[in-house]
């Protein structure tokens, strides 16, 4: 029957897929407005707002909303990203009015209670404080930062101490209230669900949830690039290339996944193999594809130890730059079964399966049936990977390096070995 979609009045968009093997039900609130959408002053309110999601409403206590959902051995939880925030349960298919009930109460009565608020404001500095203590983590933080300087979009998703700390009850209501619309929401189920009963819940629930957002959306994003390196007395370096990617929206995004996949995207792959299996000049490295809006980056990371430094870069990017001249028949068709077990294992998920539908309707406006992404991953050829490569790997890099880096070339030496400058790789001076 594939996905069934309807809009309640209010504008609410309400999407089903009902998969005759599973006998649970995967189910959530997906809103567009994520990390991205705060003021300079609400930085980390997204985050935040997730965690007092589970914290009380007029209707239920904390532990209320905790016990109802497990005394049916459910599970509920919610997800901040850069664009979205998700809301989301998994339930047995008699639950779901009560996972519907739960998540409509959390969206619309949570009071966000002052002594409530503290207490989360000092876990997430808790958190702030393990990212920074995992170079590993801090490393991608740094890396959107710098690609991305001075926008919402290369922010951390978790905040600052000084605005977590800063944040009340009242700008936590009024961030809900002006970001949160059924214009910009999209309620989805996936397993053992049938469309218009699921529909119907939904309409009693959330049916006259208010019809629009009250603010702009973000401003588009301007990929900048720049270098930033933090030289800490640690036994590994983290070390992060980019370049600007592709948006999810344009030709190139399905090309831009698979030409990851080719790079860096299993043991099989250019990078891995080139890197870590032939000269042995790190214990980790891949390749990946963010894509935004209205943007996207393309990045490989790397660990290494301070010795294999100076050689691990050059190598990295002379693979890139190979990748401009020649990529083999062979690797496409790897690196697009690879893409398309992905996709089937993940439909075979009930929660993968309705994240997956969300983000479509979120982005797309509709769902995308898998013949036709199997058709645009059918359509990628060679000659598109090369020159996409070309384009890609001769922009403005984003560098980014924590640990014993005192090593590292300066950014301008990393730059004279991006193409055109085809060179065989070599030790950069330092």
């Amino acid at each position: 029957m594939g996905v069934e979609v309807s809009r309640l009045s209010n504008g609410l968009t309400v999407a089903t897929e009902n998969m005759p093997s599973v006998e649970t039900v995967a189910l959530g609130v997906w809103v567009k407005s994520g990390a991205r959408n705060e003021r300079d002053d609400e930085h980390g309110m997204a985050h935040l707002l997730e965690h007092m999601a589970f914290k009380g409403t007029k209707r239920r206590s904390a532990f209320e909303i905790a016990s109802e959902i497990e005394n049916v051995g459910g599970e509920i939880n919610a997800a901040t990203s850069v664009e979205t925030t998700s809301f989301y349960a998994r339930v047995l298919r008699d639950d779901v009015p009560l996972a519907v009930d739960i998540l409509a109460d959390i969206l619309q009565n949570s009071e966000f209670d002052p002594q409530e608020l503290e207490r989360e404001q000092h876990v997430i500095l808790q958190e702030i404080g393990a990212a920074h203590d995992t170079p590993d983590d801090i490393v991608f933080d740094r890396f959107t930062e710098t690609a991305f300087r001075n926008q919402t979009l290369g922010r951390s998703i978790l905040g600052t101490p000084e605005t977590v700390k800063s944040f009340t009850s009242k700008q936590v209501h009024d961030f809900i209230t002006r970001q949160y619309g059924a214009d910009r929401m999209v309620v989805v189920a996936a397993g053992d669900v049938r469309h218009d009963e699921f529909v119907r819940e939904v309409e009693r629930r959330l049916g006259s949830f208010r019809p629009n957002a009250d603010s702009a959306l973000p401003q588009h994003a301007q990929y900048i690039g720049g270098d930033f390196r933090e030289n800490r007395d640690l036994m590994d370096a983290q070390i992060l290339l980019g370049f600007e990617g592709r948006a999810y929206h344009v030709r190139d995004f399905y090309a831009s996944q698979v030409l990851s996949m080719i790079l860096g995207g299993g043991m099989s792959s250019r990078l891995f193999q080139e890197v870590r299996e032939k000269r042995g000049l790190c214990y980790s490295v891949y390749a990946f594809h963010w894509g935004f809006s209205d943007t996207g980056v393309f990045g490989v990371h790397a660990a290494t130890g301070q010795s294999d430094i100076a050689e691990l870069v050059p190598v990295i990017i002379d693979e890139l730059s190979k990748a401009g001249d020649k990529i083999n028949q062979d690797e496409l068709d790897r690196a697009r079964a690879q893409y398309r077990a992905g996709l089937i294992m993940s439909a075979e998920s009930s929660s993968s399966r309705a994240s997956q539908i969300a983000r479509q309707l979120l982005l797309f406006g509709r769902p995308i049936a898998k013949e036709e992404l199997m058709e645009r991953l059918g359509a990628l050829t060679i000659v598109r990977l090369t020159d996409l490569s070309a384009r890609l790997f001769s922009g403005k890099p984003t560098l980014t390096a924590i640990g014993p880096v005192s090593t590292l070339a300066p950014y301008e030496g990393v730059l004279n070995l991006l193409p055109g400058d085809r060179m065989a790789p070599r030790k950069l001076a330092v």
